[in-house]
C-alpha cells in the first residue's frame, strides 16, 4: 500500500487534474493514447515503484489528459506475470490509479480466439473470466489483506460492469462484430497447445490471452468498474487430428501467430476500437 500511496503522490503533484477514467492498453493497442487531448505523459521508470514494460508493443508510459469530457489515465503497456513480476507488481498500476481518484476501469488486450465464432478483428466484450493463474494461488490478492485497498474476500461474480458491458455492445461499430463471452487467462508466454485449446474451449472460454485477469481482480478489491474488452487477433484453432489429416500436423495455416503477427493484427483493428472507446467515453466519466 506504502508504494503504491507513494506513486500515487508523486503523479498527484505533477498532474493538472487527477483522472477519473483509466484505459489499459494491450500489445499493439497503445496509439489509444493519442485520442487524449492535453496530455501529460510520465515514463514507467520515473514513477516511484513502477515495474518496467519488457514487452515489443507495450511504450511503457502512463498518459493523463482528457477523453471527451473527462479525465483520463492510459496505461500504454502493462505487466506480465511471464516477465517474472509478482502478481502484485502487476497490479500496481490499477491500485495507484485507484487511489488517483480512478472509478472505472478499462481493461483492453489482444486475445486469440477458441470459439468458432470469432475472428481476427472482432471484439469479445468480457462478461466474466477464468483465471487460471489466481485458482492456482498465483492471485495479487494473496498474502496479507490490507482494508485500505479492499475487504479479504472480494466477490467476483460481478467483475464486469454489465451495465458498461451491455453500453460497450450497443456502441460498438458494426466492423467490430462486438458479441459478450468469457475471456481465460493463462500464465504464458508460450502459446497455447492443441489439447490446452481444447481444454479451455470445454471449460467454457470464447478467447484466451496471457493478461487481464489479475487487474481485473485487484479493480473490483478496490471497488472499481471494470469493462474488458480483447480485440481477437487470430482465428480459433481446428482440431488437431482434423489438420493432421490434411497433411503433416496442419501446415503453417493451421499454426497460431508469433507476437509480430498479433501486434499487426491490433494495430489493424485498433482504428475501430478507438471509435468504440471515443462514443463510451462521456458515459464512462459519468459512471459513479
Amino acid at each position: 500500500y506504502e508504494a503504491c500511496a507513494e506513486a500515487a503522490a508523486w503523479l498527484r503533484a505533477r498532474l493538472q487534474e487527477p483522472p477519473r477514467v483509466a484505459l489499459v492498453c494491450g500489445s499493439g493497442l497503445g496509439a489509444l493514447a493519442q485520442e487524449l487531448t492535453d496530455p501529460q505523459s510520465f515514463d514507467y521508470a520515473d514513477i516511484p515503484h513502477f515495474p518496467r514494460s519488457t514487452v515489443q508493443g507495450h511504450a511503457g508510459r502512463l498518459v493523463v489528459g482528457r477523453l471527451g469530457a473527462g479525465p483520463c489515465a492510459v496505461l500504454q503497456g502493462r505487466f506480465h506475470l511471464y516477465e517474472g513480476y509478482s502478481p502484485a507488481q502487476v497490479v500496481m498500476p490499477v491500485r495507484t490509479l485507484a487511489l488517483l481518484g480512478v472509478h472505472t476501469l478499462v481493461l483492453t488486450n489482444a486475445a486469440g480466439a477458441l470459439s468458432p465464432g470469432l475472428a481476427p478483428g472482432h471484439l469479445l466484450v468480457i462478461r466474466d473470466h477464468i483465471d487460471l493463474p489466481g485458482l492456482a494461488g498465483r492471485s495479487p490478492l494473496v498474502g496479507p489483506n490490507d482494508e485500505r485497498f479492499g475487504p479479504r474476500f472480494p466477490a467476483m461474480t460481478d467483475g464486469y460492469d454489465p451495465a458498461l458491458r451491455r453500453l460497450a455492445l450497443a456502441l460498438a461499430p458494426p466492423e467490430l462484430h462486438a458479441r459478450p463471452g468469457v475471456y481465460v487467462g493463462v500464465g504464458g508466454p508460450s502459446y497455447e497447445t492443441w489439447a490446452e485449446c481444447r481444454l479451455l474451449r470445454r471449460l467454457g472460454a470464447d478467447a484466451v490471452g496471457m493478461s487481464t485477469v489479475s487487474e481485473a481482480a485487484a479493480a473490483r478489491h478496490c471497488g472499481l468498474r471494470v469493462l474488458g474488452l480483447s480485440l481477437i487477433t487470430n482465428a480459433a484453432p481446428g482440431d488437431e487430428d482434423e489438420e493432421e489429416e490434411k497433411g503433416g500436423g496442419g501446415g503453417a495455416e493451421a499454426m497460431p501467430p508469433g507476437h509480430e503477427e498479433v501486434l499487426a493484427a491490433a494495430q489493424e483493428g485498433a482504428r475501430h476500437l478507438r471509435r468504440l472507446l471515443l462514443a463510451l467515453a462521456p458515459r464512462l466519466a459519468e459512471a459513479a
